[in-house]
């Protein structure tokens, strides 16, 4: 099969991930299609990315991962939705329950006295064969029980699934490998035990399992009496989220509570934390805007701030500012900071309203008025580690090395060029104030003397 893909004997092929191996070539792709595009890790999503430079790539999910949904969101992929449901189907009734043998009897009880099926999902092959025991204990003495998990052997496992889509099986106990791919119109109720410890995307793709026919569905998410904040939320969302269609909707809040992840590493989900939302997009904005023009000076001195490292911790503790909130918006407002008056107004505001200032908190405004100083000399990179320093400028910078030496002299710093071309420069501290502060007094007076 392979040699025929090399060679173009086949046209269209159809198949697992299998197909983004090294080791699979194609001889003219034009079109990729991608299904149950959540249920791709890192790994392929790299071969993807390689793939897209010269094929087209439709992606179909019913719940997007939050990285993709967010470049749909932000313009860099296009998104169309299906919202339209098939004839004659109703939303699926979902409730949230704690274990309970009177409403499990109940429900196993009239799916089968409407002649249906049920799903069982309990997601731990150690103790799935007790659970199957419960709930034969439980169930109408006329029910016909199997039980499917990954390390049944391939055959019996086709046994048991092929037993269930015939209807020989009345309720199937099951793990998570029932979350997609099964169509099964009879079945429609699914009890799902410890649904907090699932995710937002995996147990809506569980509840797809039911209520794919005219017949009203019902979903039983079972949860201990005392969850987690988190876990609480994402079955609250889906609780709320019944429409049909309503995917969208759930990937939309997903991406809330997870975050959006990189945009190009590895990290699928997760929040940019330490600047907000907005100023992570402003910066992706500059980035791609000076890799497309070529030129990282807008012609009016604005540049992308220098990357400032420092050897030890710099923010704003939860001791020191305890409101979340409140500690996002000074972030953002550093982020955004473009001279040292806006940094020195809220390190006032800071002291005003929380006290003086701990040493980390310090070192968060110094990072800050390092990026807005370094961005305007032309900074790359800024390494601060104890009394040493490293200054690396960008390519197209062109420093005064005269006035910056006799800057850092002045502040008793020496000077050592490290490379020429991009300027590289390795300072030591040999007196006078620490490095940091030293360093910005430095760059300040460099600007001044630009611009008399």
């Amino acid at each position: 099969m392979t040699r025929q893909l090399e060679t173009g004997e086949v046209d269209v092929v159809i198949g697992t991930h299998r197909l983004l191996s090294r080791d699979v070539g194609f001889h003219d792709l034009g079109l990729l299609i991608v299904d149950e595009e959540h249920r791709f890790g890192v790994r392929h999503k790299e071969r993807l990315k390689a793939l897209k430079l010269a094929v087209d790539v439709l992606t179909l999910t019913a719940t997007p991962i939050p990285r993709t949904l967010h470049l749909s969101l932000a313009g860099l992929r296009d998104l169309t939705l299906l919202e339209t449901p098939p004839k004659d189907r109703s939303p699926v009734l979902t409730f949230i329950e704690p274990w309970d043998d009177g409403l499990i009897e109940e429900a196993l009880a009239r799916e089968l006295d409407r002649g249906g099926q049920v799903y069982f999902v309990h997601n731990r092959i150690e103790t799935i064969d007790t659970i199957a025991e419960r709930v034969r204990a439980l169930a109408p003495p006329r029910a016909r029980i199997a039980v499917a998990h990954g390390k049944l052997k391939e055959a019996e496992l086709d046994a048991v699934m092929a037993r269930f889509v015939r209807g020989e099986v009345d309720i199937l106990v099951s793990t998570m490998i029932v979350e997609s791919g099964l169509d099964v119109p009879n079945a429609n109720t699914m009890i799902v035990n410890r649904a907090d410890q699932l995710g937002l995307a995996q147990l809506y793709q569980l509840r797809g399992r039911v209520g794919r026919s005219h017949r009203r569905a019902y979903c039983y998410l079972l949860v201990p009496d005392l969850v987690d904040d988190e876990a609480e939320e994402r079955l609250r969302v889906l609780e709320h989220h019944t429409d049909l269609g309503s995917g969208y909707r759930i990937a939309l809040r997903d991406l809330e509570l997870r975050g959006a992840g990189n945009l190009l590493g590895a990290a699928q989900s997760g929040h940019a934390q330490a600047v907000g939302f907005d100023t992570y997009l402003r910066w992706l904005q500059e980035t791609v805007d000076a890799l497309k023009s070529g030129k990282g000076d807008d012609g009016n001195g604005a540049r992308v701030p220098p990357e400032v490292i420092l050897d030890l911790p710099a923010h704003l503790s939860d001791e020191y500012v305890p409101d979340e909130a409140v500690k996002l918006e000074l972030y953002r407002r550093l982020a955004r900071a473009e001279a040292p008056s806006e940094i020195q107004a809220v390190r006032e505001e800071l002291r005003d309203r929380f006290g003086p200032l701990p040493d980390d908190a310090q070192r968060l405004l110094l990072v800050s008025e390092l990026r807005a100083l370094g961005a305007r000399v032309g900074l790359e990179m800024v390494l601060v580690k104890g009394d040493e320093a490293r200054l690396t400028f960008a390519r197209d910078a062109s420093p005064r090395l005269a006035g910056l030496t006799a800057a850092l002299d002045a502040v008793q710093f020496e000077a050592e060029v490290r490379r020429a071309a991009p300027l590289s420069l390795r300072l030591r501290r040999l007196g006078g104030e620490p490095i940091g502060s030293g360093l910005v007094r430095a760059l300040t007076a460099v600007l001044a003397d630009a611009h008399p």
